[in-house]
């Protein structure tokens, strides 16, 4: 171990150098170009980078000894992750050594939002005596409305909970014990927009989630609401935010993150009901700490040959068992990721069940998939086949698993997921045929769905004559081109269910336009 070479391109804290210098030989050498890092990478067994470095697949072949790259810090677009996978080589992160710093500048944010601290410092310190100008609101009594549950959220709400305040939440993904744990109110995201004094968003960018306040959203809101937002940019639509404002229709915002950074010429930056930092989320001289520790400490196990808990690549199979599981890795992470975009309501618990060969082998890994499936659209952190099953306890997700060895069904295995809800059961059932993963089941529904494409169209429906018909010109009339499709129905003319393979992403307003067809119940998108 001593015998280590570990290389640090970026600038880190000396906390993290001082425990990587106590059992290997570490070189710092920031600002290199590609071809200079290409140069030398051959010698580490390490590489320690931030976001200034570009880990390409050319510089990863070149470091013919690497064993692990370390990310300080959440995220690894920065680093070519299928080819550091490929070479065996193992990308970890520093996800956690930021939450506190996070949370409380959401905290100082919401604070100075409702004193008006940053318009009164500026107006004293230019000379002028105006307390009456000044005039802010109390927390005590007031609903914050905390959008998004995860690992910072729930540190600003344990903070908040002293301020004599209502917490109300929305996360469809967080179980009700776990909100109750913590001293929150799970409302609808309706309700929290309705009722809500001060709203704060800590949730990942994703498709799902950007834009997600924007007009629509804030029309339904008190006009005294208060915005903060520490999490992403892109969360906030930031034209309709300012317009909002202008027109008295929101009574202020804190803004740490933008679309564009730096946003140097919005409206927003120059209204004086706007409190704006320039993402400082992170900066604290302890989280710059912590996160230095945090992956030092990381790349340092993998060096010693142990796990690093925030591996962010996928982890060694076994090779006595790689040939039967290795087909419904997945199949798992399918049948979760279908079954968690079609459940409705609060997730109370998770039941995978597995049925013939596979039940009889060690399934962890493939419980660890159906939980990346489930858990990859609802956080902001990178979800593996590490950490996955981790994710899942601290969102208080009550996980239970079920193994039938002998079984008579059609198929040589099988691996489903069954979601319990405030709203009801879902239930998605996958197989393996030649290794390509299936779809065969959707709650009682029996089908056979290759998996391929990008989307999925889920339709609820009666069986009548001609709703594939009219499904087929709603999706030629806007462009969409239809993949492949397949019914499952209990009899004929009877409740059934059609999922739907699609090329393109269905708008809104065109998935309206199916949901109005006779006879159809409901009509959901699934991302794959």
């Amino acid at each position: 171990m001593t015998s280590a070479r570990i290389l640090i391109t970026d600038n880190l804290n000396k906390e993290g150098i001082k425990l990587l210098e106590e059992h290997a030989i570490v070189d710092i050498q920031t600002g290199l170009k590609p071809t200079e890092l290409i140069s030398i990478i051959g010698k580490y067994q390490a590489l320690i980078i931030r976001s200034q470095t570009d880990v390409t697949a050319t510089i990863i072949n070149a470091g013919k000894n690497l064993s692990v790259i370390g990310r300080a810090g959440i995220g690894v677009d920065n680093i070519d992750l299928e080819t550091a996978t490929l070479r065996g080589i193992a990308v970890v992160n520093a996800p956690v050594g930021n939450i506190i710093a996070a949370a409380e500048h959401t905290i100082a944010l919401l604070l100075a939002l409702a004193r008006n601290i940053p318009q009164a410092n500026i107006s004293l310190k230019s000379g002028n005596w105006n307390r009456s100008a000044f005039t802010g609101v109390e927390l005590r009594g007031k609903n914050i409305g905390i959008i998004g549950l995860g690992k910072v959220g729930s540190e600003v709400a344990k903070r908040l909970s002293a301020f004599q305040i209502s917490l109300l939440e929305y996360d469809p993904y967080i179980s009700p014990s776990y909100a109750k744990n913590i001293g929150v109110e799970l409302l609808t995201m309706d309700q929290i927009l309705m009722k809500s004094d001060f709203i704060t968003l800590h949730l990942p960018l994703t498709e799902s989630t950007r834009n997600l306040i924007s007009e629509d959203q804030i029309r339904k809101m008190k006009p005294s609401v208060r915005i903060i937002n520490a999490a992403r940019g892109g969360l906030i639509n930031q034209d309709d935010l300012y317009k909002a404002i202008i027109n008295d229709k929101v009574a202020g915002a804190a803004i740490d993150v933008f679309e564009e950074e730096p946003p140097v010429s919005h409206p927003l930056l120059k209204n004086d009901k706007v409190i704006v930092t320039p993402h400082l989320g992170a900066s604290t001289a302890e989280a710059q700490r912590d996160i230095a520790i945090e992956i030092s400490g990381q790349v340092l196990a993998v060096l010693k040959g142990q796990s690093a808990k925030y591996t962010v690549n996928s982890p060694f199979i076994k090779p006595e068992i790689r040939h039967v599981l290795m087909p419904y890795i997945a199949v798992a992470n399918y049948v979760g990721k279908v079954a968690i975009q079609l459940a409705e309501g609060q997730v109370n618990s998770i039941n995978i069940h597995y049925q013939g060969e596979i039940a009889d082998q060690d399934v962890d890994i493939l419980k660890s998939a159906a939980l990346v499936g489930l858990l990859t659209a609802v956080t902001n952190e990178r979800v593996n086949l590490v950490n996955s099953q981790l994710l899942a306890k601290h969102r208080g997700f009550k996980v239970a698993e079920h193994k039938e060895v002998d079984t008579e069904s059609r198929y040589a295995s099988m691996i489903s997921v069954q979601l319990d809800t405030s709203k009801g059961k879902i239930l998605v059932g996958g197989t393996a045929f030649r290794d390509i993963p299936h779809i065969i089941r959707v709650n009682e529904y029996w089908l056979d769905l290759t998996i391929s494409g990008p989307y999925i169209l889920a339709i609820n429906h009666q069986d009548k004559p001609g709703i594939i018909g009219m499904l087929g010109t709603i999706c030629g009339r806007h462009d969409i081109n239809i993949s492949f499709m397949e019914v499952g129905r209990l009899t004929p003319r009877g409740k059934a269910v059609m999922l739907v393979g699609l090329d393109d992403l269905i708008e809104d307003h065109i998935l309206d336009e199916i949901k109005s067809i006779p006879h159809v119940s409901s009509a959901i998108m699934i991302k794959l």
